[in-house]
């Protein structure tokens, strides 16, 4: 015992200071230990809390048309935690859905810790045409702004206009670009008296026709146009199950002309 005690002398080291270390290296793990226990702890009942009362159970969908709600729900929806309004705030704070075809953007808002509101911004289209196996969807300017390998149910297929190319994102080369507004102006009352026509053809004058089924509609010029889709929401379902063609081109103030020519099935 002597000799052990001289040698940890001769190497100038103190058994009960090795021992306190020892004992105090030991409690500063079981410390460390306990705190990254407690820290666990904390964030499994936070993690526990917030899926608990921030599950996202009530979703409602503004400014949609050409998507149905539950195909915009599963546009934004996406991935394990995204049914998580907390998540959901954090993903799309001060960010916008965009690259969706025919829509704008698409923001989504937090109302409650269950409830979001996505709100949709759809581009401004006037209407679309067939060209080379595909559609071309166009806005009020002319300009193409999508293309797609479905028609829509939306808007109607704009045929008579002439022109030899058409680029994304540019406007169709059309001599008369007023048509476009016209266009669009047509399918906004169109939409509004809820009638929904399956075309829109111009001749080389610009006259239009609207067809519905096996009705042809004859507008003549965009003269008293607000007051001929007007009439038509009172006379197309008349005409219910006949083939012919009614003609509005003479109708004005003054006149009211309006005939219909059937024709035999």
């Amino acid at each position: 015992m002597a000799k052990r005690k001289k040698r940890y002398k001769q190497r100038g080291e103190n058994p009960l200071r090795i021992a306190f270390d020892s004992i105090r290296y030991h409690k500063s793990i079981y410390i460390i230990l306990g705190v990254l226990l407690t820290l666990l702890i904390i964030a499994a009942v936070a993690i526990k809390y917030i899926a608990d009362n921030y599950t996202v159970t009530n979703i409602y969908v503004t400014g949609n048309t050409h998507y149905t709600n539950d195909e915009i729900i599963d546009m934004v929806l996406q991935g394990r935690m995204s049914h998580n309004s907390m998540y959901l705030s954090l993903k799309y704070r001060d960010k916008s859905i965009e690259g969706v075809p025919f829509i704008e953007k698409m923001d989504v808002d937090i109302v409650s810790p269950d409830t979001i509101r996505i709100n949709v911004y759809e581009k401004a289209v006037a209407g679309y045409f067939a060209y080379l196996g595909r559609y071309m969807y166009f806005d009020r300017d002319g300009i193409v702004v999508e293309s797609s390998m479905e028609p829509s149910d939306t808007v109607p297929q704009v045929m008579g206009l002439s022109f030899n190319y058409c680029i994304m994102h540019e406007k169709l080369p059309i001599d008369n670009q007023d048509v476009f507004e016209e266009i669009l102006d047509i399918t906004q009352l169109l939409s509004k008296y809820k009638l929904n026509a399956d075309r829109i053809f111009f001749d080389s004058e610009y006259n239009v026709y609207l067809y519905f089924g096996e009705i042809e509609v004859s507008l003549g010029t965009e003269s008293y146009i607000d007051e001929k889709i007007i009439q038509l929401q009172y006379i197309l379902p008349e005409l219910s199950g006949k083939k012919g063609i009614l003609e509005m081109k003479d109708f004005d103030d003054d006149t009211k002309n309006i005939t219909f020519e059937e024709k035999n099935q």
